[in-house]
């Protein structure tokens, strides 16, 4: 299942308050970038941060899960 357009959106509003945030779309789906970083996806409707030491500080008790069936990483 591909992301929604309006989903997407909807993501990108409540980013709005930074500055310098982008949207890529990719195969269906949305890479999301910070600076020009990679931070995150869109995957089927759902918003996962990359599994890194700073989104761990932010987000300890949440769970891993995959973006698509297959993925060696995984994501928020």
């Amino acid at each position: 299942m591909a992301t929604s357009r309006e989903y997407m959106e909807f993501i990108i509003g409540q980013l709005d308050g930074l500055q310098d945030i982008a949207c890529r779309a990719m195969m269906g789906e949305y890479v999301l970038y910070y600076r020009g970083k990679v931070f995150g996806g869109i995957y089927d409707d759902r918003l996962l941060v990359k599994p890194v030491a700073g989104a761990a500080a932010l987000l300890p008790e949440d769970a891993y899960v995959q973006p698509y069936p297959g993925p060696s990483r995984c994501c928020w």
